[in-house]
């Protein structure tokens, strides 16, 4: 059977597949340099329970959460818009990843696993399509991994729209807490951009002694701060 034109080339096992994780790494969508921040509403709905404020994402990055009273809310809020700028900061591959090697593994239907070695040994990705298919990371003790299902084409580069992540404990591989999914949705300010998020749906699995549960973040009324 001959190869289709556009048919996927797969990276042989053992070979250095830098180049390839550089193209998926730079295909990400991120803010263009001079972004100025936008604010808008902000909505927590979980089972009957809603509580609305009004936010500010501001040049630095720095989210800043208004007219929520209950702590733990207005964490959780600011967490999602600190955790979303945090993904759109434009920095070169040779900034995040400089320190680091990249060779392949096996392929599967997520994609080509590429393992990290140097800085950030014991770091796996897989790569599909130019798309960071899976994430296994590294931090603060714990093992992070995650699974892009879908993503949103911005024109731009690529928005992760679902997504599985799960933490677990990086020795015996236990799971901390329950699996969570990610279902978010990404609108232009203006036809020129910049994207943000509109809303993020998280349904997280029950673990141990905590039950399922469902949070819905909504950001409405959004505006850009530099021409708003």
């Amino acid at each position: 059977m001959t190869a289709t034109p556009d048919a996927p080339v797969l990276i042989a096992p053992g070979s250095d597949c830098t180049a390839a994780f550089r193209a998926a790494y730079q295909n990400r969508y991120t803010w263009e340099p001079g972004f100025g921040g936008y604010q808008g509403t902000c909505v927590w709905e979980q089972d009957d329970k809603r509580v609305q404020g009004s936010f500010t994402v501001g040049a630095d990055l720095k989210a800043s959460v208004e007219g929520i009273d209950d702590e733990a809310i207005h964490k959780a809020i600011a967490s999602q818009l600190w955790e979303v700028a945090i993904h759109r900061v434009r920095r070169s591959f040779e900034q995040t990843h400089g320190e680091n090697t990249f060779m392949a593994g096996d392929t599967d239907a997520v994609g080509t696993e590429v393992i990290v070695g140097g800085k950030n040994t014991g770091d796996r990705y897989r790569i599909k399509d130019d798309v960071v298919t899976m994430v296994h990371r590294h931090i603060h003790g714990t093992v992070v991994t995650i699974f892009t299902e879908s993503v949103t084409n911005t024109g731009s580069g690529y928005l992760s729209k679902s997504y599985t992540s799960q933490y677990a404990d990086p020795a015996t591989g236990a799971a901390k807490g329950g699996k969570s999914r990610f279902t978010d949705t990404f609108v232009p300010l203006s036809d020129a951009g910049p994207w943000v998020l509109s809303e993020r749906v998280v349904d997280t699995e029950a673990h141990a002694d905590t039950p399922a549960g469902r949070q819905v973040f909504r950001f409405e009324a959004l505006q850009g701060l530099d021409h708003g």
